[in-house]
């Protein structure tokens, strides 16, 4: 049996306390069967348990295990492909629904914080670092773009100013996102988890789903039990194996890695970051870095294609994080991981349904924190009947990737050599 305890990691180190949650040991009946005990699947069954629905929640491994639970901690809000890539594909009628909804995952978090009283270190505003005069001019237009959306949190920094939110002599320029911000993701998780038992939700953990019945009333068999609900989500992102072959030919997971400081004390912090903002540049192979709440520098960057775990995790992270900031040079790294998210040929997350009954979301290609929320609200609202919004997503084009699984890795390898290379040349 795979591993199913947390990895080492900071958020595993500093999470909440929560009470042990058994295996499905047992045939259970439910209105919805929810497969994963990650954010999309948390926040589907507080949408749906707030609306008068019996939710179960299958868990291989422990709620958050995933990307959920590991990321960066970062909320950014639009997706992978901003909103005018979207409307080149589908038309302005598809791209302005996906762009009313494109800030709304992060409204979702903060409701979610305060209506249930989540431990998870919120804080406010979220910059995008420009390396280049041409993503200073991408910035521009990102922020006219975005305000077309009437999201007008939004502040464009000079090359004075972004130095003012950040110790790095790397930026030209930036854009401030008020309404971005960073969390512990391990503990948003695990507060999501308890407010869902508080409205009478059940979650199984170690308790992977290893079949599907379909049918008229489906079942997930677990390897001691079945759930036989009226309706199944499948949440599993890069953790749902070969469980839906449908799913597992257009996306493919990919690996990030992250480490984590040992603790700076409050005056370096603040000289790194005096507004404790988190930072994303925007490059391609994007790095990202914030402070935690006893001041820690998280950073991350880097993808590893297919999913592998790199032997080194410091050395492929730290130079990175030394090149931004030189005077952690002598700093001591605590932890270092990785985490798997699902990445689509389009960039864009893979929504739809199988039959009448079985629901999915998966294939945030790194925006997942703020879109997972947003996909809980729009699956509970289709099994309400209440569709236009489920059907903006579930009808953007989606395509295998070139070459199958075989070759899946190595075309997307090179896509990224592709554009790492555009980046260093400042194309």
């Amino acid at each position: 049996m795979a591993n199913t305890s947390y990895p080492e990691s900071y958020y595993a180190a500093s999470a909440n306390p929560v009470p042990p949650r058994p295996a499905l040991q047992d045939d259970v009946e439910t209105d919805v069967c929810v497969i994963g005990a990650g954010y999309t699947g948390l926040s589907s069954a507080l949408f749906l348990l707030e609306n008068g629905f019996k939710v179960t929640i299958l868990e291989a491994a422990k709620v958050g295990f995933g990307a959920s639970g590991r990321n960066g901690g970062q909320i950014v809000n639009s997706y992978s492909r901003d909103i005018d890539v979207i409307e080149r594909s589908v038309g302005p009628q598809q791209a302005q629904l996906l762009g009313n909804m494109a800030f709304e995952g992060g409204r979702i978090i903060r409701e979610r914080v305060a209506k249930y009283q989540i431990q998870c270190d919120l804080k406010d505003g979220g910059v995008f670092a420009a390396l280049t005069a041409k993503q200073m001019g991408h910035l521009e237009s990102q922020k006219r773009l975005w305000e077309r959306f009437g999201h007008n949190q939004l502040e464009l920094l000079d090359q004075r100013r972004i130095r003012e939110v950040v110790a790095c002599e790397e930026y030209v320029g930036g854009m401030l996102d008020m309404s971005g911000g960073h969390i512990h993701p391990l503990n948003l998780a695990l507060g999501e988890a308890a407010a869902v038992e508080s409205l009478g939700g059940v979650i199984y953990e170690q308790s992977p789903a290893v079949r599907i019945e379909r049918g008229a009333s489906p079942v997930v068999h677990t390897p001691q039990g079945k759930v036989r609900a009226k309706f199944i989500i499948v949440a599993g992102n890069a953790y749902l194996g070969n469980l839906v072959p449908e799913l597992a030919a257009k996306s493919m997971p990919c690996g990030t890695q992250v480490i984590a400081t040992e603790p700076l004390g409050d005056e370096l912090a603040h000289r790194l970051l005096p507004q404790d903002y988190c930072v994303e540049d925007c490059n391609y192979l994007l790095d990202y870095y914030r402070l935690t709440g006893d001041k820690r520098l998280i950073f991350g960057g880097g993808v590893v294609y297919g999913a592998r775990d790199p032997a080194n995790i410091e050395a492929i992270i730290r130079p990175k994080m030394l090149k931004a900031f030189p005077q952690l040079k002598d700093v001591k790294i605590d932890y270092a991981w990785t985490g798997n998210f699902l990445l689509t040929l389009s960039r864009l997350p893979q929504v739809g349904r199988l039959g009448d009954n079985i629901y999915y979301s998966q294939g945030c290609s790194g925006h997942g924190v703020t879109y997972t929320h947003l996909a809980g609200k729009v699956l509970a609202e289709a099994l309400r009947g209440q569709a236009e919004r489920f059907d903006a997503f579930a009808d953007l084009p989606h395509y295998p990737f070139p070459g199958g699984q075989l070759l899946r890795t190595p075309f997307a390898a090179m896509g990224a050599w592709y554009y790492g290379l555009r980046d260093k040349l400042g194309f």
